[in-house]
């Protein structure tokens, strides 16, 4: 792929809103919910990672949704916290496609791990018996390589796209990051080849992610109703209902976000909701696993008791 003639070396994020009381009202919130997230899901990955309790395929899956959340957000955050700040609210050309590289390999990674986990539960509730054996150490760490790869392929595939675009004049990107639809309204090239992939990859992945995450449940949700304990039910449905709220959440701003054409409305609109999955939706996450989930409580619980007892 031949790269056409770039003469824009650098562009400028002109973020949510260009008014001072507001970008450090803004700041301070964001601030806020940056340093939820990193207490939250580094929180998570530890405490899992103490606890034996916790060492299973559920909790080793929901560590990895713990990291790529955390990454996703550290991505995006640090550098929307600059420009709040900053005069000149730049970034170079270089780090834009850094930015849109880690971004598109981390949802990616992040759908298919969200897959990953309803299998584990169908593998848990559906054969009980030979989850054990199936769900093994190396089997799980298989299955987790599986997404780290295909997301960064998937990522490095349309940042080359993005790279081969020609930028040779207005630089003003109107969003808080580098993300593909504002960067082609940008192009002054073709964008043809970069919309139809962009389109056809996203559409492919979640639809495929989410057939796969409604037809698992489409066998756990009647397992589950045939589970002879009260106790037995409610611990699968709470960590059933955690997977969906959190599936619910992600797929819904993503397909509103990228299944559009690249519009001024779109773009406008697609930076209040990319607000939402890029800052909000990685705090959430441990929030709602945790809230939900027993296991997880009892842990953090009994984490907070020893180190009590040892001061």
């Amino acid at each position: 792929m031949r790269r056409n003639f770039t003469s824009v070396s650098k562009f400028i994020l002109l973020g949510l809103t260009d008014r001072l009381e507001l970008q450090i009202l803004f700041f301070l919130l964001f601030l806020v919910i940056y340093m939820v997230t990193v207490a939250g899901n580094l929180g998570m990955i530890i405490l899992i990672q103490v606890n034996a309790q916790l060492h299973t395929p559920m909790y080793f899956f929901l560590s990895h949704l713990s990291f790529v959340d955390l990454c996703f957000s550290t991505n995006v955050t640090p550098k929307m916290l600059e420009t709040f700040l900053s005069e000149k609210k730049i970034i170079s050309y270089p780090a834009c496609l850094l930015q849109c590289y880690f971004f598109i390999t981390f949802v990616h990674v992040e759908i298919y791990v969200l897959a990953l986990m309803v299998f584990d539960r169908y593998m848990a509730i559906c054969n009980p018996l030979l989850y054990g054996s199936k769900m093994s150490k190396t089997v799980c760490t298989s299955l987790i390589t599986v997404p780290y790869v295909y997301g960064a392929l998937t990522g490095l595939m349309e940042t080359m796209w993005n790279y081969n675009l020609a930028f040779c004049g207005p630089n003003e990107m109107n969003h808080f990051y580098c993300a593909d639809p504002p960067l082609m309204k940008l192009a002054c090239s073709d964008t043809y080849n970069k919309e139809t992939s962009m389109f056809a990859v996203t559409g492919c992945n979640l639809s495929f992610s989410l057939l796969i995450i409604l037809i698992f449940y489409l066998y756990i949700f009647p397992a589950i109703l045939r589970i002879c304990s009260t106790e037995g039910r409610h611990k699968a449905f709470s960590t059933c209902g955690a997977h969906l709220t959190a599936v619910t959440i992600f797929y819904a701003t993503l397909f509103f976000m990228y299944l559009r054409p690249p519009s001024k409305e779109s773009v406008e609109q697609g930076k209040m909701v990319a607000v939402f999955y890029t800052t909000v939706i990685p705090m959430l996450n441990p929030m709602i696993y945790s809230l939900r989930n027993k296991d997880v409580k009892e842990a953090f619980t009994k984490g907070l008791l020893r180190k009590k007892l040892l001061s």
